[in-house]
């Protein structure tokens, strides 16, 4: 069989164009075939290659351009051609066009086109070939369910301009459809429409009739003409309505104390019951660094591939008769019926029931064929995780610095430790059994929700841990001297410390973001669109020193530090001690009260010019907590207000150049600011504003521009940005370039001087929430300031009087009502805002309700629905009202 390549695209002086074949749906597309092309008239290029084959097979290819051996440019990825090769044919002829960015690239994402899918149809049949075929292909995504193209022409084949006489094209792949027709019954000259369907609506084509040529075919060969894209007056904006909630929260009667990816099921079963059809998660990746309830933090993950034990859906797995399983659902049943997750217990008792099914059916699982795949395609990363929990649990610390043997990864190391003659392999193999599992059961869940229109949301952390998998690993990809984190913000004042290293971005640069890419394809086994967490931080991060708890001493990294000249010539005078913390009595006594002497005494030494410095032993804000590690009144005010001490800098070290500086962050508010004159301080702000919001625009921009792209176009999942925080104005532009959905929240406005967002304005391209995992949630944001929701009582619902002291559940309603009536193209409501709208099921303390305190390094993610979802299901009147709150939204 003969393929023969042939495409229109000029290229630049030195570079020359390629096809690259490939297996349909191969992941990281490995085994592909490159396919040199020549140029023939300036722009048009050719070339072809001869393939043996004895079955059906369904290639997929696209076009890149090439200069010195290396590519520089790649048709859009996420939308490869497919080819249903047939052996048959002797000869494949395709006619293409270089295949740019869609114009609309969500509606080509899998979120979309699982969302409008039609009932799923075996596609083991092969279309029909004649003597001589002419196909035609078209890329036109669908906006709803029921639509199907069709093709009309001025000849009896196409029906001579009668739409009833049309014929159908078939969607071979999502928004790609192709026909199939026999040229002998065509003219030499044909002139054709496209047509829309839906129902008893028909559409036809905008703009001119198409002119069709016929080519010369020979016998048994297939002449496909590709990129058709019909343009059609449609809507292009669908709207759809959501519930966001973490895994653990869930609660069923089957749960064992936490929510497991069985429960999930039941939360899909509702999602439609309500008219709902995105389900957004919290992480789901193993964060078992100790063992203990601080790891029930989800976005300190120790694998970005590896899936949580605690979310097993062990109630299924077999040696449930044993009775060793019966004492342990006696245990079971007593957590089952706490208010919030004990993470420790539940963990533990998965683990253990983990342990009875692996000793039950375990080698035979390992034998099969099912497994035999599922480790072929991830072996890149699951005999390392085996090994590091082995070694984890045998050190008793995720720690791998402090091992005692394999504290250095090395491949050799790794074959020998998990070779099936290896003393650990039975260890080993047990985290192969858990994996497996999990990654069938969140599969299974996956289809489930595909099959009644229900697609999932997985979250990305911006962060791995610090003793992770992948650090001990692959180190190199990483910095792990530093800190990563987040300037002071609406939830946090002094900023956020994750304690995460961060990236090495010009390593990982060298292979195109491979470790990006690979990690966003795993995902999409499971996921049809994500939340990338912190999307600023590829842009800029913020890195903290090692010496800091607190993040307000830290610097965006890569950033443009400040020389000494520079900083002189905005005509402020630079001086050393500006990088050294500015104490006054003032300041002691309003820090500390009546410790302030014994402040002074203990921690302090007093300077000739009336200020003080701190001792050597208390000069970082890391030797305060070593020094004050009680949890006690008075060593938390001491600690506080040190912190605060250490902080009062004007200026920090950038560190890569001790010679470059970055103005403090949040410098504006503090003492030695005050401390200025007012010309100073009116130099200083000139300074700090340029600094901040003008002077990194186009560096950042660039920064962002170099990383993004590879991973939105990764997999053909619908990216959404977590943008919050401190906003470079480049973002929007970039988010709008690669057509990222952002997050918009109605009491973080994005525009400067006002208090509440306006809905309304919201663009199509978002995501609209009324709170997110680490705020609190609306019944509990209605207590938190009267004065802020008396302005909101007034300026957004337009009502006289006072607001009620606790949100009622038609004000509730109404607040939501506004989010779903937004234009955005999602609108996802956390659980618990949800279930504010009925006196019955919401909780009783919205403070228990809230998942996360960003300010609390230390919060313990316990959260539980206070229902069953099996009770919540029965719930006939919420469901109804929520369901109609969705549809008179026309979501």
């Amino acid at each position: 069989m003969k393929i023969i390549f042939n495409v229109n695209y000029r290229t630049n002086d030195g570079e020359t164009l390629h096809a690259v074949l490939h297996r349909a749906n191969a992941g990281m597309k490995e085994n592909q075939i490159n396919i040199p092309l020549k140029l023939q008239d300036g722009q048009h290029w050719s070339g072809n290659i001869l393939l043996g084959l004895k079955q059906p097979i369904l290639m997929a290819y696209h076009y890149e351009v090439r200069k010195d051996n290396q590519i520089v440019r790649r048709e859009y990825e996420p939308c490869p051609r497919t080819l249903a090769l047939d052996p048959q044919v002797t000869q494949y002829t395709l006619q293409d066009h270089w295949r740019d960015t869609p114009a609309e690239t969500y509606l080509f994402s899998c979120a979309f086109t699982e969302l409008f899918a039609q009932a799923r149809q075996p596609k083991n049949a092969q279309p029909k070939l004649f003597k001589h075929t002419l196909g035609l292909r078209v890329q036109l995504p669908k906006t709803s369910k029921g639509q199907s193209v069709w093709i009309c022409g001025n000849t009896d084949l196409l029906g001579n301009w009668n739409p009833d006489k049309a014929l159908p094209l078939t969607e071979e792949q999502p928004n790609e459809w192709v026909i199939l027709l026999d040229a002998d019954f065509l003219p030499d000259y044909t002139e054709y429409k496209f047509l829309l369907k839906e129902g008893d609506t028909t559409l036809w084509q905008e703009g001119g009739n198409c002119i069709l040529n016929k080519p010369a075919i020979a016998e048994n060969e297939v002449y496909l003409i590709t990129e058709f894209t019909p343009r059609f007056n449609v809507s292009k904006t669908p709207r759809f309505a959501g519930c966001v909630v973490p895994v653990f929260s869930l609660r069923s009667q089957s749960n064992w104390g936490t929510g497991d990816f069985g429960s999930l099921k039941l939360l899909v079963d509702w999602a439609v019951k309500t008219g709902q059809h995105v389900l957004q998660l919290l992480p789901v990746n193993d964060t078992s660094v100790t063992g203990k309830w601080t790891d029930s933090y989800p976005y300190n993950a120790i694998s970005v591939y590896a899936l949580h034990p605690l979310y097993a859906n062990v109630s299924v797995l077999p040696g449930n008769t044993s009775l060793r399983t019966k004492i342990l659902a006696s245990k079971v049943q007593k957590i089952n019926q706490n208010e919030q997750l004990d993470y420790e217990k539940a963990l533990a008792y998965k683990l253990d029931r983990l342990h009875i099914a692996f000793e039950e059916h375990g080698k035979q699982i390992l034998a099969s064929e099912a497994f035999r795949q599922f480790f072929a395609q991830q072996v890149h990363w699951l005999p390392a995780y085996a090994m590091f929990c082995v070694l984890r649990d045998q050190y008793k610390t995720s720690d791998f610095r402090q091992w005692e043997e394999y504290k250095n990864f090395s491949h050799t190391g790794l074959v020998e430790f998990t070779k099936p003659a290896s003393p650990h392999y039975e260890k080993v193999s047990f985290w192969y059994y858990v994996q497996f599992v999990l990654h069938v059961q969140l599969r299974e869940v996956a289809r489930y929700a595909r099959e009644h229109n229900v697609v999932l949301k997985g979250d990305i952390p911006i962060g791995i841990s610090p003793t992770s998998v992948e650090a001990w690993t692959m180190p190199s990809l990483f910095n792990l001297n530093t800190q990563a984190g987040a300037p002071p913000d609406d939830f946090s004042e002094t900023g956020q410390n994750w304690g995460f290293p961060t990236y090495n971005w010009a390593q990982m640069a060298k292979d195109n973001f491979f470790w990006w890419r690979r990690r966003l394809t795993h995902m999409a086994q499971y996921f049809d669109l994500y939340r990338l967490d912190h999307v600023l931080g590829f842009f800029r991060i913020w890195e903290i020193p090692t010496e800091s708890v607190q993040g307000l001493l830290g610097h965006f990294s890569p950033a443009l530090p400040l020389s000494k000249e520079e900083i002189i010539s905005f005509g402020f005078e630079f001086k050393d001690e500006y990088l050294f913390p500015h104490i006054t009595d003032e300041l002691l006594q309003e820090l500390f009260g009546d410790l302030t002497e014994r402040v002074k005494t203990d921690y302090l030494v007093k300077s000739g010019s009336g200020t003080y410095s701190l001792r050597p032993a208390y000069d970082t804000q890391r030797k305060v907590a070593q020094a004050l590690n009680t949890d006690n009144p008075t060593h938390n005010r001491l600690r506080e207000g040190l912190y605060r001490l250490i902080a009062n800098v004007l200026f920090v070290k950038d560190t890569k150049n001790p010679n470059l500086y970055h103005p403090r962050i949040g410098a504006l508010k503090d003492e030695y600011f005050t401390s200025l004159s007012k010309a100073q301080q009116q130099t200083f702000t000139r300074l700090y504003n340029d600094f901040y919001f003008y002077r990194h625009d186009k560096f950042w921009k660039e920064q962002a521009m170099q990383k993004l792209p590879a991973l939105t176009q990764a997999t053909r999942m619908l990216a959404c940005a977590e943008d919050l925080g401190m906003i470079p104005a480049c973002v929007p532009e970039v988010m709008h370039a690669l057509q990222m959905l952002t997050l918009e929240i109605q009491r973080m406005p994005k525009e400067m001087g006002k208090t509440f967002a306006d809905t309304t304005q919201y663009p199509y391209l978002s995501v609209a929430t009324p709170s997110t995992h680490d705020m609190s949630v609306l019944r509990g944001w209605w207590q938190e300031s009267p004065s802020l929701t008396q302005k909101f009582w007034r300026r957004v619902l337009h009502k006289g009087g006072m607001p009620p002291q606790e949100l009622d559940v038609d004000t509730a309603k109404e607040i939501l009502m506004m989010h779903l009536q937004s234009p955005s193209m999602l609108a996802l409501i956390g659980l618990q805002d949800w279930t504010a709208i009925s006196e019955k099921l919401r909780g009783k303390d919205p403070e228990e309700e809230r998942i996360n305190v960003p300010a609390n390094p230390h919060h313990y993610w316990c959260y539980r629905m206070p229902m069953t979802l099996e009770d919540l299901l029965k719930e006939k009147e919420f469901n109804a009202q929520i369901k109609e709150m969705i549809t008179q939204s026309g979501r």
